[in-house]
């Protein structure tokens, strides 16, 4: 534990001094530039010019792209110089064209069950995620979690249970109760000839586990590889992380949700009071779409060329529980999948919509949504922490408040602590549960995924755990959230920086 404590403290320390390496580097370029070069003064401006021109023909979200012409306008001589190093969304040019390759690769799975979903609405929904290479397949014994305590039981039970092959793919992985009972079992399943591959985010754990985890892992038997590793210097742009929670066992049994493999998702340790979050387990067919992204993944990160088909289940329908869609989402083409699901299912509320969500950074499109939905008559109500992970950026999500509640939008925050699960429910109809955070940099920089669901016996069960969390959260007044000038002038300023957070 100790030795634990050590690596941890010396990775953060490392982390820090790079950084702060980093910013004397550029302090002094800066100093030595403005005073000694008029010529390089000229030569960034005009960087800037051209940055701006840049960011006004692009294709992003109206919000990202104000963000960054303000902060080129405030410091013209800097801002387009920053650009260049940290604002294109796009990861290298290495992961752009292996995750290329493996859509161009990919054999769109063709399948008639859309046609038999009677409410024109979400059968858009489904037409569009088909669209993006995603297709729907009957729901079979779908389980709902509440709780990443509910779902660490079961997920121990299918990785013992394994015969052919195991795929865990995490953001956070952090040496704990949760990852040592675990690696037991993936330690025993190679001893029995299972496949074990096992892929984690190298920037999402850097200060967690120790620098090439994955040799370690591969000494187990476990193949592994770390997701675009952070480079010191080198990566001076690690915006585009792999968020991504995916575990698929025989390709039969499939598990996704908000928690990630460390023992706070499990409430096994308190970093900000209880841990709430949310989990599906899947069965049959529809695991195929888990277990596509996640070898999709693997094959940039090891620069491999696996054939999916192998791994794919074909079985006939042992139950039919409604319809299950698991898609995913990612940075590297112009397509908002994740911010899209959530806006078709705003637009198709009649009755309620109840949401939670860790963080509230809304682009206008978004927040439009919700209170047009708000101004037809539709219940929506949002929970939020009471606890923040980052309270900059929990002061963010309050700004938003007061324009929500001031058109009837209700907002609890979860007076027992961090509330982390990714929720949309809507109408006692359909829902999503998954990785994607109300944020910039889950709706526009990261790799994410999610099951959309409809008509499935678990709506009702998502729909108890949400009115049973909003008997233990408080009620966000008016009168708590409006703010004096100069908060106001601060949350302003907050909002403008958002997309960068």
């Amino acid at each position: 534990m100790k030795q634990s404590k050590k690596l941890l403290m010396n990775k953060i320390l490392f982390s820090g001094l790079l950084i702060l390496a980093q910013l004397i580097v550029v302090f002094i370029a800066f100093l030595t530039i403005h005073r000694s070069s008029r010529f390089l003064v000229y030569l960034f401006k005009l960087i800037s010019i051209l940055a701006a021109l840049y960011i006004i023909n692009k294709d992003d979200a109206s919000a990202y792209k104000i963000t960054w012409l303000v902060l080129i306008a405030a410091v013209p001589f800097v801002g387009g110089v920053l650009y260049l190093f940290l604002g294109d969304k796009k990861p290298s040019q290495r992961l752009q064209l292996a995750f290329l390759k493996q859509i161009k690769n990919q054999r769109i799975i063709e399948n008639n069950i859309i046609e038999k979903v009677e409410d024109p609405f979400v059968r858009g929904q489904m037409n569009y995620l088909h669209q993006q290479r995603y297709p729907t397949y009957y729901g079979q014994g779908v389980k709902y979690f509440s709780l990443g305590d509910e779902a660490y039981g079961p997920l121990l039970e299918a990785l013992r249970n394994a015969k052919k092959f195991i795929f865990m793919q995490f953001f956070i992985v952090d040496e704990g109760k949760m990852l040592t009972s675990v690696l037991d079992i993936l330690k025993q399943k190679v001893q029995e000839g299972v496949e074990v591959r096992f892929m984690y985010d190298d920037v999402g754990s850097l200060t967690m586990l120790p620098r090439h985890y994955y040799r370690q892992l591969e000494k187990m038997g476990i193949q592994s590889v770390a997701f675009n590793p952070f480079v010191p210097f080198l990566s001076l742009a690690m915006n585009n992380r792999d968020h991504k929670k995916i575990v698929v066992v025989d390709g039969k049994i499939g598990f996704s949700g908000g928690f990630n493999l460390a023992d706070e998702y499990i409430n096994q340790r308190v970093k900000y009071g209880h841990w709430k979050d949310s989990g599906l387990m899947i069965h049959g067919e529809a695991v195929n779409s888990l277990t596509r992204m996640f070898l999709e993944s693997w094959n940039v990160a090891k620069n491999s060329e696996e054939d999916y088909e192998k791994y794919y289940v074909h079985e006939e329908n042992k139950e039919n529980d409604g319809f299950v869609v698991p898609y995913g989402d990612s940075p590297l083409d112009d397509e908002s999948v994740g911010e899209n699901v959530y806006l078709n299912m705003i637009n198709q509320s009649h009755d309620y919509l109840y949401i939670t969500t860790p963080y509230l950074i809304l682009d206008d499109n978004l927040q439009t949504a919700l209170i047009n939905a708000s101004k037809r008559g539709v219940d929506v109500r949002i929970i939020t922490p009471g606890i923040p992970d980052k309270k900059l950026v929990f002061r963010v999500t309050r700004s938003y408040y007061q324009t929500l509640m001031k058109h009837g939008i209700r907002i609890y925050e979860y007076t027992p602590g961090f509330i982390h699960a990714k929720n949309f429910l809507v109408d006692d109809k359909c829902a999503t549960v998954g990785t994607i955070n109300l944020d910039y940099r889950s709706l526009y920089l990261h790799f994410e995924n999610g099951i959309y669901i409809y008509k499935s016996k678990i709506l009702k069960d998502i729909k108890e755990d949400f009115l049973k969390t909003e008997e233990v959260c408080h009620e966000v007044t008016l009168e708590e959230v409006i703010t004096g000038k100069f908060m106001g002038w601060f949350e302003a300023i907050l909002r403008v920086i958002a997309p960068l957070l």
